[in-house]
């Protein structure tokens, strides 16, 4: 994306005053069957879950126009929590207005979180996870193809100057060799707000944005569920990036510092945010029935979706601001390509974790075929990829 004082020739998308948010133009109904669906069919992780709601409100429904997906998308990824929740909350802020904010948010939530705790419960009771391989074995290269294929919207828009997807591409390989993602976001940020602006405008753009929410630790005590409260709001006000930082907090804390878990229990709980639809942190949901019950599932839950709830209308009124000065516009537009970039880096460890053989290959190309050329719900093509994989696995045998 360009900054808000690029010149017409090197940014004509957009204008020098954005000016104020466009008032809400939907109904709570449409945004609550949207998001209620898609946390139904949402498989594969943030960058799947993005992907499906680009195409779903930028392509099929036109909700908003790419450039304002890509701005949400980019003050997303500078916030701490859940991405794909935030954007969900996002979309339905602009669709509706603050109740459908909620409501985008729950609905998005709710379907995993019922899974998820239909898990745990047969984990508590069986001392096992029911086998979910024929699933995962059709979805994960469709899921592939959904992302490849957002990638490939998305870049259109973010990349009318050549040169940032270079940035993009930087971000990407320094994600697969272990670099920090919120390091990149930032850094990427910089470096286009230099280029652009002049090292003067840098800090400008740092300071237009969003603050980032932070919590102090809490000493060890038995279990209770106000440290549980307390514990997964920390997590969910501090942890930046994918599902492996999300690991982290929860060893250092649940494994280490409360010992209220062992690392075979946070490795299955980890396992079923996997596989089922729907946001990654609802593993806090398994956790907190594990420590718990249904009590601790629900405490846990709310505590660690909250802080997202919070962040997002208060980040919201800034994006305007952001897009006005030339300085903070320049450091979003760096952002969003280190979001794009770090799109990327995500799909090829998951390509290589999803297409292990020739029949998963052939699936994520046609599925991709399938998503260029007609517009259809990628949920669709989701289900579809399972019940291709399934078909697959019982003629295999």
């Amino acid at each position: 994306m360009g900054a808000a004082g690029a010149t017409p020739e090197e940014r004509p998308r957009r204008s020098a005053d954005p000016g104020p948010p466009r008032p809400p133009q939907g109904s709570l109904g449409e945004v609550a069957a949207v998001f209620l669906r898609l946390g139904l069919t949402a498989f594969g992780g943030p960058a799947a879950h993005i992907a499906m709601m680009r195409r779903e409100l930028v392509e099929r429904r036109r909700w908003l126009t790419d450039d304002a997906f890509l701005d949400l998308l980019a003050v997303a990824n500078l916030l701490p929590g859940p991405s794909s929740t935030e954007m969900a909350i996002f979309l339905g802020y602009v669709r509706a207005g603050p109740l459908a904010l909620v409501l985008a948010g729950a609905l998005f939530i709710l379907p995993a979180m019922v899974m998820v705790l239909g898990f745990a419960w047969a984990y508590v009771r069986y001392g096992t996870l029911p086998a979910a391989q024929w699933v995962l074995y059709g979805i994960k290269p469709v899921i592939i193809a959904v992302i490849v294929q957002a990638l490939w919207g998305l870049s259109r828009s973010a990349f009318r100057q050549r040169w940032l997807a270079a940035v993009a591409a930087a971000v990407a390989g320094l994600y697969l060799i272990g670099a920090n993602v919120i390091v990149l976001l930032v850094g990427a940020g910089v470096v286009v707000a230099a280029v652009r602006t002049g090292r003067r405008g840098v800090s400008g753009a740092a300071a237009a944005l969003p603050p980032l929410a932070g919590a102090a630790a809490i000493s060890s005590v038995p279990f209770s569920l106000p440290t549980l409260f307390f514990t997964f709001l920390k997590i969910g006000a501090v942890t930046f990036g994918s599902g492996y930082v999300l690991l982290a907090f929860l060893r250092s804390d649940l494994v280490l510092r409360l010992r209220w878990l062992t690392d075979r229990q946070l490795i299955d709980a980890v396992a079923v945010g996997q596989f089922t639809p729907g946001p990654v942190f609802t593993t806090a949901t398994f956790i907190g029935y594990l420590t718990g019950g249904l009590g601790g599932a629900l405490v846990a839950t709310l505590a660690i979706f909250l802080p997202a709830f919070v962040l997002v209308p208060l980040a919201y009124p800034l994006i305007p601001r952001v897009r006005r000065s030339p300085a903070a516009g320049a450091f979003l537009d760096g952002v969003t390509a280190g979001a794009l970039g770090l799109m990327a880096g995500v799909t090829w460890q998951l390509a290589r974790a999803g297409i292990v053989d020739a029949a998963t290959a052939v699936l994520a190309v046609l599925a991709f075929g399938v998503l260029l050329r007609f517009r259809i719900n990628s949920a669709w093509v989701v289900l579809g990829g399972a019940v291709v994989g399934a078909a697959i696995r019982a003629l295999a045998r």
